[in-house]
């Protein structure tokens, strides 16, 4: 989720500029990042994964060279509209849209892991709450299995995906996957640092950001080159609106949401455009 270092922080950044809701007029674009500088940024977690972009995850190197040569190298950032999804299409195609069938965005099973111990009430009780979030805008069910949560493992194929506590020594508060991942990557990890002090943000919010990305939404930010936090083109804008308050939007990115990580409206017209 978002890439905060410390508490201080965390409280710091949400006071920090005022910026437009609307959309945006000219920007300019940034310097291509080369290779080097995009492999310095990735951070190998725990669980031996490749993380970028602060809370998304790949399983090899071969992967992440290929989405850096596809989508960061070879294209910058524009000023496009909408809550966005992955969309890996060079004409931003409909079909290059990753997200999850009719059927499947009905069945999204998931345990949560009996090894949260003390907090894995609050980690349930998170979920409950995120999912029920997206599930009263969009046509997706999210179903704990809980007979599976002493199992919670990323090689349990009885779910979609797991959700397990991580140490991440902070590097992330927790990191989510893309519906096209793999069993093995299918995992929401929840740093130690989540159960923390972390306000205005909530193990609810946190999870509420880390279930949009599950369903296939990406970064808000990395629409706008004037976020300062372009990650890439690869993505599809789902509503109009450049929304900076957007539940995908990172505060420190020029974004306006202060308080929890909810949806917005947009937001909201975006989830309903991919999952009707």
């Amino acid at each position: 989720m978002l890439k905060f270092r410390s508490v201080a922080l965390v409280a710091g950044v949400a006071l920090l500029g005022s910026a437009c809701g609307g959309p945006e007029a000219s920007e300019s674009e940034p310097t291509k990042m080369t290779w080097e500088e995009f492999r310095a940024s990735v951070y190998e977690d725990p669980e031996g994964k490749l993380i970028f972009d602060g809370d998304l995850a790949l399983d090899s190197e071969e992967e992440l060279r290929a989405f850096f040569d596809n989508h960061v190298a070879a294209e910058t950032g524009t000023s496009r509209g909408g809550l966005a999804v992955y969309n890996t299409s060079p004409t931003k195609a409909t079909s290059g849209d990753v997200k999850w069938s009719a059927t499947q965005a009905r069945n999204l099973t998931y345990c949560v892991s009996s090894t949260f111990s003390g907090n894995k009430s609050r980690v349930v009780t998170a979920m409950n709450s995120a999912t029920a979030a997206w599930e009263a805008t969009a046509n997706v069910n999210f179903i704990h299995v809980t007979a599976q949560d002493g199992a919670c493992t990323a090689s349990n194929n009885n779910v979609l995906f797991d959700v397990r506590p991580v140490n991440s020594g902070g590097q992330y508060l927790a990191r989510a996957f893309f519906p096209n991942s793999g069993r093995s990557g299918r995992n929401v990890l929840v740093d130690n640092t989540a159960f923390g002090p972390i306000s205005p943000w909530t193990l609810e919010g946190i999870m509420r950001h880390e279930l949009g990305h599950v369903l296939g939404f990406r970064h808000e930010h990395t629409r706008s080159t004037g976020s300062g936090c372009f990650e890439d083109n690869a993505w599809r804008a789902l509503t109009s609106t450049y929304d900076r308050a957007s539940v995908m939007h990172y505060p420190q990115c020029a974004g306006t949401q202060t308080g929890d990580l909810v949806l917005t409206t947009l937001d909201k017209q975006g989830a309903r455009a991919l999952y009707p």
